[in-house]
């Protein structure tokens, strides 16, 4: 009999994952700060929470993703929380992407309860996540995840165990920092190609075939050529994403000049009001400097 799931944060990524979850077949109750955005998953099948208490009681495993650090202890430790609505040999699986310390300390206040947490944030964007092939990291009891193994194979394809409770988070800021150097290196390939007048189109043909070649070039480069912002993964995001990378490069004494240069070159293209954009509206900042404006001819 499948374990009853309740979900937590209906957003980008949330929302095509817990559909996920659905088709599955797991019974599933749902909550988001914004109620509209339970609608199409109610309409589905799924049950609506009237609040991460409520979604508690009615699972066996609670999933969150949401926004940051303080959203995940607001809706696991807060009023109305998730634990106070746990019971012993529950389990409760963060997927956001937050800072490894408050994933420890959200951890051993549900141990005090008798809950086992799993941090297991994800890579792979709103492509991933609506096509189920997001790539998982996890922290935590080596058993637990053995045990919620096959709701994670719904939501992903590559699921990867990384040790105690916070290494799943480690391992995310490792995968945002390179990802942000890559969307600054391809947003500096496209202006250069452009203002030398190359074709773009033939430009990322023949470089994603090549040792260039990568997820973010071939995901993000069309649409930076097309002029498309729209966010599979939000520039704010990312920025608090680096910000908790800085935060953790400093308390391990680890110099990171790229991330820090890439954190300020997104701060520009956040103070240029494209925060809410995707990462890929990183050119506006490259583009400022250059003058110049990658577009399709």
């Amino acid at each position: 009999m499948k374990k009853r799931i309740g979900f937590i944060g209906l957003g980008v990524m949330g929302k095509p994952m817990a559909m996920n979850l659905l088709k599955a077949g797991y019974p599933l109750t749902v909550w988001n700060r914004t109620r509209s955005k339970m609608e199409d998953l109610v309409k589905m099948g799924a049950a609506p929470g009237e609040s991460p208490k409520d979604v508690a009681e009615k699972s066996d495993v609670v999933i969150t993703m949401v926004t940051d650090s303080a959203a995940v202890e607001a809706v696991i430790l807060g009023p109305s929380g998730v634990i106070e609505g746990v019971r012993p040999g529950m389990i409760v699986i963060d997927m956001s992407t937050i800072s490894p310390s408050v994933t420890r300390r959200i951890a051993e206040k549900l141990k005090e309860k008798g809950v086992e947490m799993l941090d297991a944030p994800v890579s792979g964007g709103d492509i991933g996540a609506k096509q189920g092939t997001l790539s998982i990291m996890v922290g935590g009891s080596e058993e637990v995840f053995k045990e919620c193994l096959p709701i994670f194979e719904v939501l992903g394809k590559r699921i990867t165990y990384m040790g105690t409770n916070g290494m799943g988070q480690m391992t995310k800021l490792c995968n945002q920092v390179i990802c942000a150097l890559n969307i600054q290196a391809v947003c500096e390939g496209l202006i250069l190609g452009a203002k030398a007048g190359l074709d773009l189109e033939k430009l990322l043909s023949v470089v994603t075939a090549g040792a260039a070649g990568s997820w973010m070039l071939s995901n993000l480069g069309p649409k930076i050529i097309k002029r498309d912002f729209e966010p599979g993964f939000k520039m704010v995001h990312q920025l608090k994403d680096l910000r908790l990378a800085l935060a953790q490069a400093s308390e391990l004494n680890v110099p990171l000049p790229g991330t820090a240069l890439v954190n300020q070159m997104f701060k520009a293209v956040e103070a240029a009001g494209l925060g809410e954009k995707g990462t890929q509206a990183a050119i506006v900042a490259v583009e400022k400097l250059a003058g110049f404006k990658v577009e399709k001819k």
